[in-house]
């Protein structure tokens, strides 16, 4: 029994062996809570900025969505505005060439008559049909201001997005801090053997202990790694959707607009096409970015609670 006593006293005390100096209970409890207090109000303000940037980005992805089918409205009004124009086009060539001459025979003159009627029914609505191809060209006008607007939006969105994500990390001095706290509950739990061999009361003790201790378990590395995620995420869709934005204003200038050649008609059909590509893909990455700042709350809420539970033991 004796034996088993002085094996057992040798055990606690293998932190002695090792060499490392054993701190008294006393001062080991207020170097943890030097080390550990204060962490969990540091990872709050994470959390917070990390909701803030969700929500940010959030909307850009609904900026970049409105974008999005502003162009594709826009196109399918474009190609109802252009056949219009073409129907116009040929109605207006008929026109020029309604007077077909004095008939000199019979023949002809049923000819004429035949041509009139067709006339007629052809052109009496010509007025009609320009005023069509008014409404749609102004409704496409709209939609492309919209489209531009809405990509501009989802582009600041996506810059204050990669703003915030990249500052929203655990930077040297908390991972510093997470660290020391590791090593003081290390260091915490040599004291509680020594103090219990010395038949102190180490029930607070243990306590703290046993709720610190889950920083040796926490993955710090997941909360800068979703940062990263959506601070790329949010560059990517900030530069589409720069280039978004200029590409549809440039598109919806009277200048490319009033450009009837078919070379102009061209340029303008391929400058929506990829303003909405780019509107597109804009949406994608804010979307990206938008899940990366969401799981990033995760993350930190896993080691929030963590700090939270240790902090309150600790007051």
């Amino acid at each position: 029994m004796i034996l088993r006593g002085l094996v057992l006293i040798a055990l606690l005390n293998c932190p002695l062996v090792a060499g490392a100096e054993v701190l008294s209970l006393d001062e080991s409890l207020r170097a943890t809570y030097t080390a550990c207090i204060g962490i969990d109000n540091q990872l709050a303000e994470l959390k917070k900025m990390a909701g803030i940037n969700t929500a940010i980005t959030g909307v850009g992805t609904g900026l970049g969505a409105g974008a999005t089918v502003a162009g594709i409205v826009k196109y399918s009004t474009d190609e109802e505005a252009e056949s219009y124009e073409k129907l116009l086009a040929q109605l207006r060539e008929i026109q020029d060439k309604s007077d077909i001459g004095d008939p000199t025979t019979a023949e002809a003159e049923m000819f004429k008559r035949e041509f009139q009627l067709s006339y007629d029914a052809a052109v009496k609505d010509i007025d009609k049909y320009q005023a069509e191809l008014d409404r749609l060209t102004k409704k496409s006008k709209k939609l492309g201001h919209w489209r531009t607007g809405l990509l501009a939006g989802n582009t600041a969105t996506n810059v204050a997005g990669a703003i915030i994500a990249n500052k929203n990390r655990v930077d040297d001095a908390l991972q510093s801090q997470i660290d020391g706290c590791r090593l003081a509950v290390k260091n915490l739990s040599s004291s509680i053997v020594q103090a219990r061999v010395a038949g102190q009361d180490v029930t607070e003790a243990k306590e703290i202990y046993e709720a610190c201790k889950e920083f040796d378990y926490i993955d710090i590395s997941k909360i800068n790694s979703r940062a990263k995620g959506a601070t790329i995420s949010s560059i990517v869709g900030a530069t589409t959707g720069l280039t978004g934005t200029i590409t549809s204003a440039v598109a919806n200038t009277d200048a490319t607009r009033n450009d009837n050649t078919a070379g102009g008609k061209q340029k303008e059909k391929n400058l929506n096409m990829a303003s909405n590509v780019l509107a597109g893909a804009s949406t994608a990455a804010s979307a990206t970015a938008t899940v990366f700042n969401a799981t990033q709350i995760k993350a930190i809420k896993d080691v929030a609670n963590v700090a939270s539970k240790c902090t309150e033991v600790l007051q």
